[in-house]
């Protein structure tokens, strides 16, 4: 391949996976090719939206919410939780942690 096919290539190639990875119709491939910054705008926005719901998950993680005492369950009565369950809230929790602090990583703070 010539390096202009090269690029036409490389350029079809990250039409189609923008495209893929915001859940757009094949018809939207060749709008992408022609005028990316709409669909680049999309796609930050909803890299926004899932930084602001990792944030928000760890601060409802480690945030006494209302009627729960600073370390504890609620004041107000008692939950049961299954070994099970309660390990894999650990996990998830444990993972929001892992992908907030890699997003804070790459923003250089």
């Amino acid at each position: 391949m010539r390096e202009g096919e090269m690029s036409a290539a490389a350029t079809a190639w990250a039409a189609r996976r923008l495209r893929t990875q915001l859940g757009l119709e094949a018809l939207h491939e060749e709008n992408v090719r022609a005028n990316p910054l709409p669909y680049l705008e999309r796609a930050s926005e909803h890299i926004y939206q899932l930084e602001r719901a990792l944030f928000e998950a760890m601060a409802a993680a480690f945030a006494p919410q209302e009627g729960m005492s600073e370390v504890g369950p609620p004041e107000t009565g008692s939950i049961t939780l299954s070994a099970a369950d309660h390990a894999r809230l650990i996990a998830c929790r444990d993972r929001v942690a892992r992908a907030l602090s890699e997003v804070v990583a790459q923003r250089g703070g």
